[in-house]
């Protein structure tokens, strides 16, 4: 079968041959009027590669084989690849992760998140619709499922029952309460597993502040790991009752770990103008820019943030902080910690640096796909 092929400008053939999977539909010369969804054959010099057409994203084709166009055996295919590379996470008492995750497993647009027996899927354009039956197909036959739900403005059911607004899964040896159908993300913020478990020998002994806490993820390594105190802090008032329950379902207890129910960027400049010290502040905040037009404002607010925090910080006490902002890149939070420190008339000391967990592979041709960072360092006095 015949496919309509989009010409790429000569000047992209090197990152295509990389292995980069975007065309921008600001780089074509000549725009093909085409039904979102339209399998397309590219070229561009010495390259020929295969994607889907996007009619209306910025992203007018995401390329999915240098070999063809794929079928439903293609998806199967790099669906057990991914289980396969996750293989370790399964062998750590982790029963919760990101089974496919987009440009990473090779499937553009494209994220699967297991949480038990359940699969949640995440379709990032609707120029994908057409592979969904592909990859419902694929995940059943890689291993037995309960359910598997679509994710959109409304979570709906794709195959199976639906789990219950309680369902508990594992993440390190630690219990959560995920709710599939209402909560952020996909249920939990699986990316930063890895990172929670650097810091949580980091916590012996030391009272810690857990800001943009949700549903107290960091706070449970941060008490397995033997702070004697942790402080959660998060703008949306269910959320204390929903970091309770999971203190509870391991063990600890709530009334020994307070929840505050605050803006995090107001409360961390109160807790500064008063005094208010920790050993250590965790900063982990949602997403600061939806577009790159935006990244200079996130770039400003990261500093006011961790101003703010490095100023909660005791002295040579520690300070761990993230972004998940793609359009902010590792240099550019690096200095925007430098800014932040040299407001708050400290040195931070930077110990350890870390993007996403294993389930999260970053292709060395797409950067794009590294959007979080985290960064563990010390907080110490200007001398």
């Amino acid at each position: 079968m015949a496919h309509p092929t989009v010409h790429a400008p000569r000047e992209l053939s090197k990152r295509l041959l990389q292995g980069h999977p975007w065309i921008y539909r600001d780089r074509l010369e000549s725009v093909p009027q085409l039904a979102s969804g339209t399998w397309v054959r590219v070229r561009c010099g010495k390259y020929t590669g295969y994607g889907l057409w996007d009619a209306r994203s910025p992203i007018a084709v995401r390329i999915f084989s240098r070999s063809g166009v794929p079928d439903a055996a293609w998806m199967a295919a790099r669906i057990r690849e991914a289980w396969q590379r996750r293989a370790p996470l399964r062998e750590q008492g982790t029963s919760c992760y990101r089974w496919l995750y987009g440009e990473g497993d090779g499937v553009p647009g494209v994220v699967v998140d297991l949480y038990g027996d359940y699969a949640v899927v995440e379709l990032y354009a609707d120029a994908l619709q057409g592979v969904l039956d592909w990859v419902r197909a694929g995940l059943l036959a890689c291993v037995q499922l309960k359910g598997i739900l679509l994710r959109g403005e409304q979570v709906t059911s794709l195959w199976g029952r639906r789990p219950s607004r309680a369902l508990i899964v594992e993440e390190s040896g630690l219990r959560l309460y995920v709710d599939l159908a209402a909560g952020q993300k996909t249920g939990l913020y699986l990316d930063q597993r890895e990172n929670r478990q650097y810091l949580e020998p980091w916590c012996a002994g030391k009272r810690v502040l857990n800001c943009f806490a949700y549903t107290g993820a960091f706070s449970l390594y941060a008490i397995r790991g033997g702070a004697t105190e942790v402080t959660a802090v998060d703008i949306a008032s269910p959320l204390a009752g929903e970091s309770a329950r999971n203190l509870e379902l391991n063990g600890f207890d709530p009334d020994a770990h307070p929840f505050v129910v605050a803006d995090c960027f107001a409360l961390l400049h109160e807790y500064a103008e008063r005094g208010e010290q920790y050993d250590l502040v965790i900063v982990d905040p949602p997403s600061l820019a939806r577009a790159k037009k935006s990244r200079f404002a996130a770039q400003r607010a990261y500093v006011r943030l961790n101003q703010a925090a490095m100023r909660c910080v005791a002295p040579g006490g520690y300070l761990a902080t993230a972004s998940c902002t793609s359009q902010v890149d590792p240099q550019a939070f690096r200095e925007a910690l430098g800014d932040a420190a040299a407001r708050a008339g400290k040195r931070f000391l930077m110990l350890h640096e870390a993007g996403h967990a294993i389930d999260h592979p970053v292709p060395a041709h797409f950067p794009e796909g590294r959007y979080l960072k985290f960064v563990f360092g010390q907080v110490m006095e200007a001398v």
